[in-house]
């Protein structure tokens, strides 16, 4: 699925808000396993940044969900997309490792969000939810996505 296209339905508009949520779980499970990884040496600081990071992709997931809730349109079991989450993910487990990690989950999202209002925005399909908030709901979260990579990019300039 496309997001160089304007959203087409409703129900194409489920999916995209689906894997919105997928992206969300990948960086709630990646941050958390950073956090938590004894293994990893990390200042109080970076392990600050990363259960952060777990609890507003967790808000994010929460918010996406309950759009995706109001649109009347057939989506994907969460089973399913459970299951394209729990693969491990493999990364450095040192500090730059880490933010490096966090820096790509965190631009990604940002890229994602950002790609998703501008094909919302040039779709001219009546959605089954309110444009205006759909549109605002999504800019909010790519902001926080936003300030996410200044985070995280602060932390590795703060590192030299």
């Amino acid at each position: 699925m496309s997001l160089t296209v304007p959203v087409g339905s409703d129900h194409q508009l489920a999916r995209l808000l689906q894997i919105g949520i997928v992206l969300e779980e990948v960086v709630e499970a990646r941050a958390a396993k950073h956090a938590h990884d004894s293994a990893t040496d990390l200042s109080d600081e970076v392990r600050a940044m990363l259960e952060d990071a777990v609890e507003e992709s967790a808000d994010h997931r929460d918010r996406l969900e309950d759009l995706v809730d109001e649109l009347d349109a057939e989506t994907v079991p969460f089973e399913e997309i459970e299951a394209l989450v729990e693969a491990q993910y493999e990364s450095a487990d040192d500090f730059d490792g880490v933010l490096y990690d966090q820096l790509c989950n965190e631009e990604t999202a940002y890229k994602f969000y950002d790609d998703l209002i501008e094909a919302v925005e040039a779709s001219n399909v009546q959605f089954g939810i309110d444009r205006d908030r759909l549109v605002e709901t999504l800019a909010a979260i790519r902001e926080e996505e936003a300030d996410g990579v200044e985070e995280v990019t602060q932390l590795m300039e703060d590192r030299r």
